[in-house]
């Protein structure tokens, strides 16, 4: 559904995107991740025919955004991070007007099903200046479906809203996978893993991972880690036990206890479970951790700046 190949963006010179690559396949949810001026919202822009790139390939529902750009519009719903609204316009008639510009048929009726969909139908005559941050991304998420577009191209959608309205968009963007390709971008690592099939990983204008978080955490986090917290004696006596162990790499303290850094794949539990059995101390827990999301995000990035 979305194919990007070698894209490049330059302003002057600036490189702002790399000759990045990827795909998106129909029905998925693509997470874009990346710090700050990573090139993230210039990909999107470009995807969504807001710009042309400077140079590579970008096929859209099946279409060029260079060679065909309205036809590209056509099949994308865009919500920009900063949602282009009309605040003296009321919801019905600023909908209406994205609506019509799309050339939506009986789009009176489409204009009420999805003002309904994101609850705002009861507040379709309101002036769209008085809505709260939360309802104005409900509304732009309105605009970017009203034209039923096979593909939805979504940036920072969560951002400046309340938990609560965080949840409800966050359960949104999972209904859209249904009947739509969704390409998802945000600071909110854990939300991306909650809501995205695979991520996409740019940092300086290039990609440096993509994968599912799974893949990504076996590929980028090899070293495993487990949990332990022991009583009865000190920090030094912990961290003495914890050392003599030859299967230990690395040992940093967390709250009460200690996370280890394991790379071995044999079974490790019993042997630690035995040493601390042999010593004088108590153990209270030890558990496996997950390698998350973020934990990948931010040691590829990290090894990206140094």
């Amino acid at each position: 559904m979305i194919e990007v190949k070698h894209l490049r963006k330059h302003y002057g010179s600036h490189v702002a995107v790399d000759g990045i690559s990827f795909e998106v396949e129909a029905g998925e949810i693509l997470g874009l991740l990346g710090p700050n001026g990573a090139g993230k919202t210039t990909t999107m822009r470009i995807l969504t025919g807001f710009m042309p790139p400077t140079d590579g390939t970008a096929i859209v529902a099946g279409y060029d955004v260079l060679q065909n750009s309205m036809e590209v519009r056509k099949r994308v719903g865009y919500l920009p991070e900063k949602v282009p609204i009309y605040p003296d316009m009321t919801l019905r008639a600023y909908v209406t007007f994205v609506a019509r510009l799309h050339g939506v048929d009986n789009y009176k009726k489409k204009v009420d099903e999805v003002l309904d969909r994101f609850g705002l139908l009861d507040r379709r005559d309101r002036l769209v200046r008085s809505l709260s941050k939360g309802l104005r991304q409900r509304l732009g998420l309105a605009q970017a479906l009203v034209h039923d577009p096979p593909v939805i191209v979504l940036d920072e959608p969560t951002i400046g809203i309340d938990p609560k309205q965080v949840i409800e968009v966050r359960d949104i963007v999972k209904s859209l996978r249904q009947d739509h390709t969704v390409l998802f971008s945000s600071h909110i690592l854990t939300e991306v893993e909650q809501v995205c099939d695979r991520v996409v990983i740019i940092n300086k204008g290039q990609v440096v991972a993509q994968g599912t978080a799974k893949e990504l955490g076996e590929q980028f986090k090899p070293q495993r880690q487990l949990y332990v917290e022991l009583d009865g004696g000190n920090d030094e006596a912990y961290r003495r036990l914890i050392n003599s162990l030859d299967m230990i790499d690395k040992v940093e303290q967390q709250g009460r206890g200690y996370v280890l850094f394991v790379s071995t794949n044999d079974q490790i539990q019993k042997p630690i479970t035995r040493a601390i059995a042999d010593s004088d101390f108590t153990l209270v827990e030890l558990r496996q951790l997950d390698v998350s999301l973020e934990d990948v995000f931010l040691d590829i990035i990290t090894k990206g700046d140094t």
